[in-house]
């Protein structure tokens, strides 16, 4: 059952906010296989904390840390995220991308706050769209940091809009639900570079795109998240006024 619009937009706070949020992000850090030392002054070099945290060890088994005279403990699995390990202060992080590994770092001393706002609601941009698959289609989408990732297309999402059909197709899945990566012709009022949608109560032939729900990717936030551009065809030459403003 989908959420009311006011308990989803509380989700999307407490989601940003939480320990393994967005706003405690401060750093991201390129690995290689192998034993890495990672601290303030070690070279996997931390912004705060002890000059050595631990040892980093990252193999084809999976990735874990040993402090200083402390037991090895293994990075555990997330679901719809990369696989975490806390070593206080810091929650840690293997992201990869493109089979290309790196460590994020968050601060879980911070306390970050944000004020989100949104367009006023539109029902209209409440939209039933028509819902088709198609043969699996790999393909490479550009990255915010200047790079390139490939991913997998399999659906794709259309509807009216004045006169003309719209296609928008997910790049992503998260939790089993299409993500759509678009812009449209508010960008700058929004987030510029593109805004995240997740399809809801898709059948065989229909999905719902709320575009009331349409959010700040998280390279919104921080610097240290890399985040898709929007394919080709998700680029809207009008203006959809609906959804979260630029934070």
């Amino acid at each position: 059952m989908t959420s009311t619009l006011t308990d989803w937009r509380a989700a999307r706070l407490a989601a940003l906010t939480a320990p393994d949020g967005w706003l405690n992000l401060v750093a991201r850090i390129d690995l290689t296989p192998g034993s890495h030392p990672v601290g303030r002054t070690q070279a996997v070099e931390l912004p705060s904390g002890p000059d050595l945290l631990g040892t980093l060890t990252l193999g084809p088994e999976g990735a874990s840390f040993a402090r200083p005279g402390a037991a090895v403990e293994p990075f555990s699995s997330v679901p719809d995220a990369f696989p975490q390990l806390q070593v206080d202060p810091f929650l840690l992080e293997i992201h990869t991308v493109d089979g290309t590994p790196a460590l994020r770092v968050r601060d879980l001393t911070l306390r970050p706050q944000v004020t989100l706002g949104y367009f006023p609601v539109a029902p209209d941009w409440v939209i039933r769209a028509t819902w088709v698959s198609f043969a699996p289609e790999a393909t490479e989408i550009k990255m915010k940091d200047g790079s390139t990732a490939t991913v997998t297309l399999t659906h794709r999402a259309s509807f009216p809009y004045q006169g003309q059909t719209v296609t928008l197709t997910p790049t992503h899945w998260k939790s089993g639900k299409p993500m759509f990566v678009f812009r449209d012709a508010t960008a700058g009022e929004t987030y510029p570079a593109c805004r995240f949608l997740i399809g809801e109560e898709a059948s065989d032939t229909e999905i719902t795109l709320d575009f009331n729900r349409a959010f700040t990717p998280p390279c919104g936030f921080t610097d240290f998240a890399i985040c898709p551009l929007p394919p080709p065809g998700n680029i809207l030459p009008f203006r959809v006024e609906a959804g979260e403003l630029a934070p």
